[in-house]
């Protein structure tokens, strides 16, 4: 089930936590949606979810409208938020039961799905356990499988992995990779590796704008320009620098703390091939050109320090 979402925008009083965003999402992906606090992530996750309605542009899910079928876009969503309540009072497989029950599932199914979510989730050692006797790993999965229980075709889930160890993190993120290939998803997360290691395609967003949405092997290697990491020998480094910002098509030449010279370049081709005439005709050498790969942490900052 694809979601769409088209010039959404919401204030609170005189602050806008979103503005004019849109972006879509379709069956099988898994959207990250990325940024600091108060860039406006779980405003649009409640929107999606039924919970706020925007002030302008809308959201379809499905084909519907939230502004017209709202009651039925809510039936095929399924909701992990970032306190994920629970009753902690419950044993795991009654705590299933009555989130079943909230979702009118029908009795003759109810037994099928809570194993199903059992099996899915890890949880089939535990379900006789109190919550509260639970770790936050294991909480963490019985907020995933009411989320999944009554069979969402999109599931949105609200920095899943907040708390866990690194050990209950990986785990968390196979459990949603393996959901991903059969639903729609969208998660919100600080943390930039699990992004990386989850994610089809991620969405930044600053100040309630989107400032950034691609896969991160794109955000990462943007199709506009690269970064080159260059040691010459036989030379002086400022001429080197001097004479190396004069070819066309680089952007930037600067001398790193590793006495490398670090060139932005354009990809249009032919940048190596003028770096090493220019050596030959100062009969400088070169002893490493390197592509650099930016980081998702360094994009991250790069587009929402400002």
């Amino acid at each position: 089930m694809d979601v769409i979402v088209e010039n959404l925008s919401k204030s609170f009083g005189t602050q806008k936590a979103v503005d004019a965003v849109s972006f879509s999402v379709k069956k099988g992906e898994i959207l990250g949606i990325l940024g600091p606090n108060g860039a406006g992530k779980t405003t649009i996750m409640k929107i999606l979810t039924g919970f706020l309605f925007p002030n302008e542009g809308n959201v379809f899910i499905g084909g519907g409208s939230i502004f017209k079928k709202a009651h039925k876009i809510k039936q095929h969503i399924g909701f992990l938020s970032e306190s994920n309540p629970l009753y902690d009072d419950m044993n795991v497989i009654d705590f299933l039961k009555f989130i079943a029950d909230i979702h009118n599932i029908p009795r003759y199914r109810m037994p099928t799905r809570i194993q199903d979510m059992l099996r899915i989730c890890g949880l089939e050692h535990e379900r006789h356990k109190t919550i509260r006797e639970l770790s936050k790993g294991y909480k963490q999965r019985i907020g995933i499988a009411q989320a999944l229980i009554h069979e969402p075709e999109v599931i949105i889930f609200d920095e899943p992995t907040t708390g866990l160890d690194p050990n209950q993190i990986f785990e968390i993120r196979e459990l949603i990779r393996q959901i991903g290939k059969e639903r729609t998803i969208l998660l919100s997360s600080h943390i930039l590796a699990e992004m990386e290691a989850m994610c089809n395609r991620v969405l930044i967003l600053n100040k309630g704008k989107i400032v950034a949405n691609n896969t991160p092997d794109e955000l990462r290697n943007p199709s506009s320009h690269r970064i080159l990491d260059i040691c010459i020998q036989n030379g002086d480094i400022a001429d080197i620098c001097s004479k190396l910002s004069l070819i066309e098509g680089l952007h930037e030449v600067r001398v790193t703390a590793h006495e490398k010279i670090r060139v932005h370049a354009s990809t249009d081709g032919g940048i190596e091939k003028a770096i090493f005439a220019l050596c030959v005709t100062n009969d400088w050498y070169i002893t490493e050109m390197t592509p650099v790969e930016k980081g998702l942490e360094d994009i991250f900052r790069q587009l929402t320090q400002n």
